[in-house]
């Protein structure tokens, strides 16, 4: 058992529905986004594995028994976290030197604070990891107003031990489809009219796919696995380059929002749940309980 925590537990901050300033009536676009590979281009695990755990041979090994289903995910990642022998803070080092974030998330993640669009990250890594690197590369104040889905974890302070505490008791150790459920009844309560909201999922892997599942409308980071799938499986999205492509397409959602489209002629990124959850935010909304037995009929 690890002798301390290092760093000290972090919060789950605020409500996944919460805005980042004032509070809005209608809470009709939330944000949830990957982390690794789609906010920062490389991933955190990887990039700590392959400089201070079981090497980039052994990671890939493990990768490939998840992928084959030879190993869950939360089994292979345990032996890859137990791997770590080194104190947080010069694991982080590293990764200071070589993530990237996306060129646009900063402007993003602004437009989002000024529009009162909740942004959360939704991730299988262990959440003071992804805080530690929102603090570096956003700084503190702005970091504070994304939420952080994910893992937590009990670190050793001499680095001894690395240990996931996983969200979820099953072999994922976190659902993300499960999480996006939840945030989007919760967001439901907070709704005006008895409208209900519309879901963003932003990704670039197939390990996104179940909380892409879930979203109303799904970016794709293009070129990249999650987008190669939803082609293949003719699953409606966007492909994305940067996250200025997906500030210019949620501009576009929220205008037409305002201009209350009678919810015919949308394009191939919308699925089903996307046209109804436009047609219960008119003005002739229809009560919550029939939108849902009609949401019911849509999800794959």
């Amino acid at each position: 058992m690890p002798a301390a925590i290092t760093p000290p537990p972090v919060s789950e901050g605020k409500n996944l529905t919460d805005t980042a300033i004032k509070p809005s009536k209608k809470r009709r676009i939330i944000c949830f986004s990957d982390f690794d590979g789609t906010i920062f281009m490389q991933d955190t695990g990887h990039v700590l594995f392959d400089s201070h755990g079981c090497g980039a041979e052994r990671r890939l090994l493990l990768d490939e028994q998840i992928k084959n289903g030879e190993r869950s995910f939360r089994e292979a990642s345990e032996e890859m976290w137990g791997s770590l022998h080194v104190p947080f803070d010069d694991g982080f080092k590293v990764m200071e030197k070589i993530l990237e974030m996306d060129p646009d998330f900063r402007k993003f993640h602004q437009y989002c604070i000024s529009n009162n669009i909740p942004f959360n990250v939704i991730s299988a890594g262990l959440k003071p990891i992804l805080r530690r690197v929102l603090d570096t590369f956003l700084g503190e104040e702005e970091s504070a107003h994304i939420n952080i889905v994910a893992n937590d974890a009990e670190i050793a302070e001499d680095g001894s031990e690395w240990k996931p505490i996983w969200r979820h008791d099953n072999e994922l150790g976190h659902d993300k489809a499960l999480s996006v459920q939840e945030a989007r009844k919760q967001a439901a309560l907070l709704c005006d009219n008895d409208t209900i909201p519309l879901i963003v999922f932003i990704g670039d892997g197939v390990s996104d796919l179940p909380a892409a599942r879930e979203a109303d409308v799904l970016f794709a980071r293009r070129g990249l696995r999650l987008e190669e799938y939803c082609v293949e499986n003719n699953i409606p999205h966007t492909p994305f380059d940067t996250f200025a492509d997906i500030q210019r397409e949620i501009e576009r959602i929220r205008r037409e929002d305002e201009e209350k489209t009678d919810g015919k002629g949308f394009p191939a990124c919308f699925n089903p749940r996307a046209n109804l959850w436009r047609r219960v935010s008119s003005k002739n909304a229809v009560p919550l309980y029939a939108a849902n037995a009609s949401v019911a009929g849509t999800r794959a």
